[in-house]
């Protein structure tokens, strides 16, 4: 409960439409489209806190000036780190914009471009550090060969990438799958650049390359680069790229994994990971959104045209169910309608649990991103009580008024028993006296809790790894003195790793998972583990490894509750005198909540790609060869 995910990174993309000095009349400021960037990305904030970056590119810029600019942070708080130096960029030039050549001023003023690019960074690959930022660049001289990219992936197969450019010739300095791509990318642009030129030659035997290169610019298909450069991609991904003369495309996965939207008017092409945050930037209509589909890249030329085409053969859609859940924002109105179904899916699990005591019941929720799917859980529990009302009516006359009145007039407790305290950090990291200061993080409410009555019903989004449920939360809920405490996760029990984006990769990390091995060593079944193991193994050297997931044999061997039973035995050792109780969403009331995205591959291990099922397996092997390493 309230585990720290490492979120999915989030993108952000504008292009102008019109020329540089209408924004600047109908505006009143050069700096019109920075400022949307810096809302667009401000308003993903809680897609990447450890790095982000902007990128900018210039139309029409005449030789020897400067058309491409990009910046980076890894700051505490990049986003401001890097909106305030190029904001010093715009407030050295603009005395009085309004009697100032615009064109001229536009070319001396770093990121006024026509096309900008943000990126906002989890580091849930690669250290910290600038370098893993995104846009990453490949420059040359020839700017249709310049490309800058940002994307929100991972790819499964990045080893298997990293060997295709050595066979291409290329001498990749690393093997990370952010600068795979970047270079698989760009080899196939510069061959639509040596392609294109040879033909335009041949075509126009006159022509000097001062008339070529335009048309080189002109012709060049982004759609045609990506059908060749994204054949071999295993992963999910949504990718933005920028040439140097203009040209655009914004590309998402064949399974439609990771997310992607764009919003095109007059003036603006918009893309970014979340709907909220075109609406709220550009105050346009949820309905003008669209979403970019899967196996398709949305491709916009240097004039402003754009298309949208595939680019490979889509796969059967499976959208990540954990954007619903717990990564994007609430203020979606689909997404809140299906956090809000999550809890009342809920409901009637939570009355079992607590007998229907609701008198002796206080509902809570931690964190707050938890709340939407609180408000479901209630509403649930509303509709248990409009029953009980019904009911009642039907037998007032053997109830009595005094009983009547205490069935209608009864409403369920709902108290803030937890608090987290955001000024409070843990300065200790390696200690095991870090324990007891990560509990006081959190504060509670006290004296509301009857002792020795009362059952805490608290509801999150999801339980990954349990660890700050076990040592911080339960602990301070059990000080409380309650007679039980139940805990309630919004997520199905997360038993797999994720591949595609997620910092999820470690099996033993998950609870679920210590459960599993807990189970089998006590019903005498650890064979198994060799067993599955050996199959692991054998899949590895097979030319296609990824065609079963053999981990999932293991979780067969045991039911929901009986796996969920055993987790509250794992968060209830350590002198928890409550009784505790742990209830998780089924996958079944998960896909009624959420009927249009089907990616649970964390909780069945159904991965959309042979590459999951692979790294499900190594993620196996390592466990049982004691490797504390990614599997991807």
């Amino acid at each position: 409960m309230s585990d720290k995910l490492q979120h999915e990174c989030g993108i952000a993309f504008i292009r102008l439409r019109k020329p540089f000095a209408y924004y600047v009349e109908k505006y009143g400021s050069m700096a019109y489209a920075i400022n949307r960037l810096f809302l667009l990305m401000e308003k993903q904030h809680n897609r990447g806190q450890d790095g982000a970056g902007v990128a900018s590119i210039k139309l029409n810029v005449s030789y020897g000036k400067t058309y491409m600019d990009r910046l980076r942070s890894v700051e505490e708080r990049p986003i401001h780190d890097i909106f305030a130096k190029i904001g010093s960029g715009f407030d050295a030039q603009l005395q009085n914009p309004e009697q100032t050549n615009i064109e001229a001023l536009q070319t001396k003023i770093p990121f006024a471009g026509e096309l900008l690019l943000g990126h906002l960074r989890y580091s849930t690959y690669g250290k910290n550090e600038m370098r893993f930022c995104h846009p990453v660049m490949r420059s040359s001289n020839w700017r249709s060969r310049n490309l800058l990219m940002a994307g929100n992936f991972n790819m499964t197969n990045a080893e298997e990438l990293y060997q295709n450019l050595i066979e291409l010739g290329q001498y990749p300095q690393e093997r990370g799958d952010t600068i795979t791509v970047l270079e698989k990318v760009g080899h196939f642009l510069d061959l639509a650049n040596q392609h294109l030129y040879a033909k335009i030659k041949a075509e126009n035997p006159d022509w000097n390359n001062q008339q070529i290169i335009p048309e080189i610019e002109r012709q060049i298909d982004l759609h045609r680069v990506l059908k060749r450069a994204c054949k071999d991609f295993d992963g999910g991904y949504a990718m933005v790229g920028l040439t140097g003369h203009g040209d655009a495309f914004i590309a998402r996965d064949p399974a439609g994994i990771r997310p992607a939207y764009f919003y095109a008017d007059e003036e603006v092409i918009v893309a970014a990971s979340e709907k909220p945050a075109i609406k709220t930037t550009f105050n346009c209509n949820y309905e003008d959104i669209q979403e970019i589909q899967p196996a398709t890249a949305l491709a916009i030329k240097a004039d402003g045209s754009y298309s949208i085409d595939y680019f490979t053969e889509p796969l059967p859609k499976r959208s990540c169910t954990f954007e619903r859940i717990y990564f994007s924002r609430g203020t979606d109105p689909e997404i809140y309608t299906e956090r809000k179904n999550l809890g009342r899916q809920l409901a009637s699990r939570v009355l079992d649990a607590v007998k229907h005591d609701l008198a002796n019941t206080i509902f809570s929720y931690i964190p707050n991103t938890a709340e939407t799917a609180f408000l479901g859980m209630m509403k649930g529990i509303e509709h248990y009580l409009i029953e009980q009302r019904n009911d009642s009516y039907d037998h007032q006359s053997e109830l009595g008024s005094q009983k009547l009145h205490e069935v209608l007039s009864f409403r369920p407790r709902v108290e803030k028993l937890v608090v987290k305290d955001t000024k409070m950090r843990t300065f200790i990291t390696n200690d095991n006296s870090r324990d007891d200061l990560v509990t006081h993080v959190y504060d509670t409410t006290y004296e509301i809790v009857r002792k020795g009555i009362d059952t805490l019903v608290v509801i999150d989004d999801s339980i990954v790894r349990g660890t700050t449920l076990e040592k911080s939360i339960l602990r301070m809920l059990d000080r409380l003195e309650p007679k039980a405490i139940v805990i309630v996760s919004s997520a199905p029990q997360i038993r797999f790793p994720d591949c595609y984006g997620i910092d999820m990769s470690k099996m033993e990390e998950f609870i679920a998972f210590r459960a599993l091995i807990l189970l089998l060593k006590e019903r005498n079944l650890t064979h198994l583990l060799d067993k599955v193991y050996a199959e692991c193994l054998a899949s590895f050297g097979r030319k296609d490894p990824g065609e079963e997931n053999y981990v999932k044999q293991l979780y067969a061997e045991f039911s929901d509750e009986e796996i969920s039973d055993k987790i509250a035995e794992i968060i209830s050792v350590n002198g928890i005198q409550a009784k505790v109780k742990v209830i998780y969403q089924t996958v079944d009331d998960l896909h009624k909540a959420c009927p249009n995205h089907t990616g649970n591959w964390y909780f069945t291990g159904d991965y959309p790609t042979k590459g999951g099922n692979r790294v499900a397996n190594r993620a196996f092997a390592n466990y049982m060869e004691g490797k504390k390493e990614r599997a991807y």
